[in-house]
């Protein structure tokens, strides 16, 4: 059968239409990544938040206003190897994709780098799909931004609880301070929160976030020089 010229006069209709979009879509990107290196970013669920008008609350602050516990905290509990990797863990990221079946990865392994891009630009789950987006796009922060920047997002955009985004706001609801001022045990129990912080609370800590702020807080006071590259 002879196909009729007009069927890919439509194809490559498709086609146009389709790399438009792309292009569209990377200059979006592009220019987002551009803007976020210097002014304060909403995260996807943030702003899906935002337009459900349901309940966001967060109180950006820069890198320096935050106590360095909650630094060493949260750095030491969610990607130790933050100031030596270039976006992505390949070491713990092979062990991740033997470990995982057809549905994907059981676990994370995501750096911080790896969340922010995540949390800026793409959806939660965890799939390879996903994480297919969320390499490329991690490598590509860490290229363009300098690591103070990245945690200073993370920590700005990270989620503590039902509609509290941000280590400030966090600080806030369960110790009625600043972030500024916490100390290394309510750092880790901040820390401890973000693997799961619809289940678990810093200002009632289960077995799980006692055990795991225990551990953080130990690794902090026997480590050194692991955040030289945001100091």
């Amino acid at each position: 059968m002879v196909r009729k010229s007009g069927d890919f006069g439509g194809f490559r209709a498709v086609l146009r239409w389709l790399s438009r979009l792309v292009l569209l879509v990377l200059l979006l990107l592009a220019g987002l990544i551009i803007l976020y290196r210097f002014v304060p970013p909403v995260s996807t669920l943030m702003l899906a938040r935002m337009l459900l008008h349901e309940k966001v609350e967060r109180d950006y602050l820069p890198l320096d206003r935050f106590s360095p516990n909650l630094l060493a905290a949260v750095v030491m509990s969610e990607d130790a190897h933050f100031c030596h990797h270039h976006g992505v863990d390949w070491g713990a990221m092979r062990e991740v994709i033997d470990e995982g079946g057809i549905s994907g990865p059981a676990r994370g392994a995501s750096t911080i780098t790896m969340q922010v891009a995540k949390n800026l630009f793409l959806w939660p789950g965890r799939s390879y799909i996903r994480k297919g987006f969320e390499i490329p796009l991690a490598l590509l922060l860490d290229r363009v931004w300098p690591k103070p920047r990245v945690l200073e997002i993370y920590l700005n955009i990270a989620e503590w609880g039902d509609g509290i985004f941000g280590a400030e706001a966090a600080s806030e609801a369960y110790f009625h301070k600043s972030a500024a001022d916490l100390s290394l045990h309510e750092a880790a129990l901040l820390a401890a929160v973000l693997p799961d912080p619809y289940t678990r609370s810093a200002l009632h800590p289960n077995w799980r976030v006692t055990i795991h702020a225990r551990i953080v807080e130990r690794r902090v006071t026997r480590t050194s020089g692991f955040l030289d590259c945001v100091r």
